[in-house]
């Protein structure tokens, strides 16, 4: 059994079933890191036997017949803007270097509590924005793995975890996810505390899973779901049973909206005819929908919200280093800083007449289908790739999950993005598990 490359939920089997330890898994994930991590450079902070000490605790909680929870004894990487009380969290930035948290984020907390082991700090982009960290695409170093949870989706898509946390403030998690050719998660906004999380846009940030399945990242996401009363944008409900309904069948085959978007054409010529390709193969589950005038302006009302947040999570910053910061960043809080409030309310304020569109598509289908990047991971590390094919799903705070289904002419991963209305994060898992067993079997 090669353990370094078994699925979260398989793991978790085996372990309880007492086929594997936790201490072996990570000790397998460890070679594998260190195999790798010279060319990936996925890891900011890893220290193998804070890891290993966790899997013997874990080891020992088994065979002492303590409560097991759902992620018992499975190694996770985290995107280094996660709070972590016994390990630092620099945010991608010499700004924040050195510094250590004396808390642990809430979902941090979670998984502790699932049984997972908090195997070390993936790379982030600087703050979490678009200036590339170290890492490169496992598939092709000399290409970007995207961003901004650049570390999280290379980390899986190498065998280093099953599993890695991260973030998306407009494609941090799909892009990546999709460049690397793994599956990457975005809930319904609100599902998942961002306590203690490094905060660029209040109304834009969502938590994300990496995994190797459908069925793992509804494993993970489940585990960090939940109400907060430190994220005021959590609600006092019950979290979705993703772990089953992945698993169910539809009880009719799932009818898709392809959807173009208003930047199709931004999508590379091999990304449209290979979406052309799909959606003939699908044939009578798939219909085209365009989306209204309405959408034209999506993304420069994302554009103005992000930008004018993070002027204001980043004035410290801003005012203290901004010498030290890259000139992406630079522009991107000083655009932010002449944003007028009318523009700003009036962004936010348009969120709900999309919603109200979406619901027009939602009442014939169950998923949107749409590409999740313009294309393959581009060549070269200066840059992580555009997002334009995230930003709408995540302005409007609706769940996306990636499926690594197609390849481009240069044989990299292609996503393949569903997309779901506001909280029907379940359908959406079934949806895509479906698609996975259509499609691959």
């Amino acid at each position: 059994m090669e353990l370094a490359l078994l699925g979260a939920a398989e793991a978790v089997k085996a372990i309880r079933d007492g086929l594997i330890s936790s201490e072996d898994l990570v000790k397998e994930c460890l070679e594998q890191i260190d195999r790798l991590e010279e060319q990936v450079q996925a890891w900011a902070f890893l220290e193998p036997e804070f890891a290993l000490e966790q899997s013997r605790e874990a080891d020992l909680a088994m065979r002492a017949g303590s409560p097991l929870g759902p992620l018992h004894g499975v190694p996770v990487g985290l995107k280094d803007i996660f709070d972590t009380q016994d390990l630092p969290t620099e945010d991608g930035t010499i700004l924040h270097a050195g510094r250590q948290p004396i808390l642990d984020a809430t979902v941090v907390s979670k998984l502790r509590e699932a049984g997972a082991i908090i195997m070390g700090k993936t790379v982030t982009t600087e703050l979490a924005v678009f200036s590339p960290g170290k890492t490169r695409n496992p598939h092709d170093p000399e290409r970007t793995p995207g961003g901004s949870s650049s570390g999280s989706a290379a980390a899986v898509a190498a065998g280093m975890v099953p599993l890695a946390i991260g973030t998306q403030t407009n494609g941090s998690v799909i892009r990546p996810a999709s460049f690397c050719g793994v599956y990457g998660y975005k809930p319904t906004f609100g599902l998942i505390s961002r306590h203690l999380v490094l905060q660029q846009s209040r109304p834009l940030d969502q938590i994300g899973v990496f995994a190797r399945s459908v069925k793992d990242a509804a494993l993970v996401a489940e585990a960090i779901m939940g109400f907060d009363p430190l994220d005021p944008d959590t609600r006092p409900k019950a979290k979705p049973s993703l772990f089953l309904s992945q698993a169910e069948e539809p009880p009719v085959p799932p009818k898709l909206a392809f959807v173009k978007s208003p930047v199709w054409d931004q999508a590379e010529e091999p990304t449209q005819a290979a979406f052309a390709e799909l959606v003939a193969e699908l044939g009578d589950q798939v219909t085209e929908a365009v989306l209204p005038d309405v959408f034209d302006d999506a993304h420069e009302q994302h554009r103005i919200i992000m930008e004018a947040d993070l002027a204001r999570s980043f004035a410290s910053e801003y005012t203290d280093g901004k010498e030290k910061m890259s000139l992406v960043l630079r522009e991107m809080i000083e655009r932010g800083r002449t944003v007028l409030a009318m523009d700003y309310n009036n962004a936010l304020n348009s969120v709900p007449e999309l919603h109200e569109n979406f619901a027009k598509i939602f009442q014939w289908h169950d998923a949107i289908i749409t590409p999740a990047t313009i294309g393959e991971a581009p060549v070269g590390l200066g840059s992580t790739g555009s997002p334009v094919f995230c930003t709408i799903w995540t302005l409007c705070g609706m769940p996306s999950i990636t499926l690594p289904l197609l390849q481009g002419d240069n044989g990299m991963p292609l996503g393949v993005q569903l997309v779901g209305p506001r909280g029907d994060d379940a359908r959406l898992l079934r949806t895509a598990r479906w698609l996975v067993n259509e499609l691959i079997g």
